[in-house]
């Protein structure tokens, strides 16, 4: 009876973990608006923020899969796949999200941001010549739908803002630039196993972050205050360190499949949390185009 028990209760226990990863990734967004209408802080300030207070969290990740006994080490050529991988996925990409969501809305952000699985589809069918079958073709084509549906919906609603074209460009980019990290790491888990691998992807993008901050901004002007302090400490323990040890904790118990599926909860998280803490309004096309992005993104995740 105890063993029937604990076969039925562990795969929920990952289903349940999974969501809340996915749900608290999805704050990502709040967070970031909230930090933007209550301080003013530039994006790169935040952003850097989030990478440094979520520094020691992979440090320690990386010290303890190098100390295994069945770690192998890296060649030149795996420190410089990962090494590119994580600055394209956390830093380039993260930086044209945190630029792009001054602009525009959290929901339309993440619905935008969710395109991604579309654009590993035509990656691997472009460079590694994996044949886009029918299915696939249609949940493209509900997903490309949907976006379109959501976004004219909102350009109606949202008439004075002029920079919403501009928002949204970078959050696409964003979008391009991510899936770019998710095929890569694709190919170099398998090789190096995924706790490693998203420990040493991040920390070469907080180095990107770190530098490009240390660079370009005097941060000796930068107005340091227990809010700053409280909005970069939520970004990394909320919605970057946790989140990604609870789906990886989920792909272990339920598999990477049910764990992508799972995430697509991702934009009615972020439209709910919008609505209820940033007072954004939810209007018709953008549950209509919600849902069809999601559908197509399930189709995707399940094939």
């Amino acid at each position: 009876m105890k063993k029937e028990i604990n076969k039925t209760t562990v795969p929920l226990t990952g289903f349940i973990i999974a969501f809340l990863g996915a749900v608290l990734f999805s704050a990502k967004a709040i967070i970031v608006k909230k930090a933007f209408a209550d301080l003013a802080v530039p994006a790169l300030t935040l952003l850097a923020l989030r990478m440094l207070f979520s520094l020691p969290f992979y440090l320690a990740a990386a010290t303890f899969n190098s100390n295994k006994k069945t770690n192998t080490s890296f060649t030149k050529r795996d420190w410089f796949y990962v090494c590119i991988t994580g600055l394209t996925g956390y830093y380039i990409s993260s930086l044209l999200d945190f630029l792009g969501l001054q602009y525009v809305s959290a929901g339309m952000e993440r619905l935008i941001l969710f395109l991604y699985p579309t654009f590993v589809v035509f990656i691997n069918g472009y460079f590694f010549k994996q044949k886009i079958t029918r299915i696939q073709k249609i949940a493209l084509l509900l997903t490309y739908a949907g976006i379109g549906i959501a976004y004219f919906g909102e350009l109606k609603i949202d008439t004075s803002n002029s920079n919403i074209l501009l928002g949204s460009l970078l959050i696409f980019i964003c979008a391009v630039t991510y899936s770019l990290y998710i095929v890569g790491s694709g190919r170099l888990i398998p090789k190096i196993g995924a706790s490693k691998f998203t420990a040493y992807a991040m920390l070469a993008a907080t180095f990107g972050v770190l530098v490009h901050f240390f660079i370009t901004s005097d941060y000796k002007t930068v107005e340091w205050s227990a809010p700053l302090a409280w909005y970069g400490l939520l970004l990394a323990i909320v919605a970057t360190v946790v989140p990604s040890f609870l789906l990886s904790y989920g792909m272990k118990k339920i598999g990477t499949n049910n764990t992508a599926i799972i995430t697509s909860i991702g934009p009615v998280s972020t439209i709910l949390q919008a609505h209820w803490i940033l007072g954004e309004k939810i209007f018709t096309e953008q549950i209509i185009g919600t849902l069809l992005v999601v559908a197509g993104v399930i189709i995707i995740g399940w094939r």
